[in-house]
């Protein structure tokens, strides 16, 4: 009954292990490394994915949004902030939320901050609330005394466009790129379950053009 009410309600396969706890029963999802063998063709789908999105960047992060695989296009995006950004944001991971929300990370750079900012803080706090649990909201309190009261805020009012775009700029260089998100559809372990590749897309043709231009090089 739990694991059907569970399904029904689409409760994330980690609240499920918690609910079966909480009636007396053992958990039933594994929770394994990526380096199992069990999970080969987990492993081999995602890289198949990051690879197949080149030239553009691409990464799979999992629900504290530690990033866990990359594409040589995102890793080629962080080194044009600076070779040494993630020993400048610190900690033990490298975690999309520091690169982003970090004053030492992406920040500076991304021209439409009051926009984006705001919603992509409340999107980080949603899933904390829903699916990060304590790992995710120990992130979220260690970055919330560097941010401003417009990031915490509701920030400005989005512009109605079909997506909203992250706008990159650093001297003459100038980015806009917007994401896609993937899920496993059918997952059996939490792992699988708490993946999601994000998926850059260049939003102009300039952007498109650098990165087609980086690959050729």
């Amino acid at each position: 009954m739990v694991l059907q009410l569970t399904e029904v309600l689409e409760v994330p396969l980690r609240e499920r292990n918690d609910w079966l706890l909480a009636a007396g029963f053992a958990p039933v999802f594994r929770a394994r490394e990526l380096g199992d063998p069990q999970m080969a063709q987990v492993l081999s789908a995602v890289r198949t994915m990051l690879a197949n999105h080149e030239p553009f960047p691409a990464l799979a992060v999992d629900r504290v949004w530690n990033i866990r695989l990359t594409n040589a296009p995102f890793d080629h995006l962080t080194e044009m902030i600076g070779h040494e950004v993630w020993q400048r944001i610190g900690g033990p991971d490298r975690n999309l939320m520091r690169l982003l929300f970090h004053p030492e990370g992406l920040r500076p750079f991304v021209a439409n901050w009051s926009t984006i900012g705001p919603l992509l803080w409340h999107r980080a706090r949603r899933e904390a609330d829903a699916v990060g649990g304590d790992e995710m909201k120990a992130v979220l309190e260690e970055l919330s005394p560097v941010q401003d009261a417009d990031t915490l805020g509701s920030g400005q009012e989005a512009p109605l466009v079909p997506v909203l775009p992250l706008i990159l700029e650093k001297d003459a260089l100038r980015l806009s790129l917007f994401t896609v998100i993937s899920t496993f559809g059918t997952p059996q372990d939490v792992t699988a379950d708490e993946m999601r590749i994000e998926s850059f897309f260049p939003s102009d043709a300039e952007t498109e053009a650098l990165f087609r231009n980086l690959a050729g090089a």
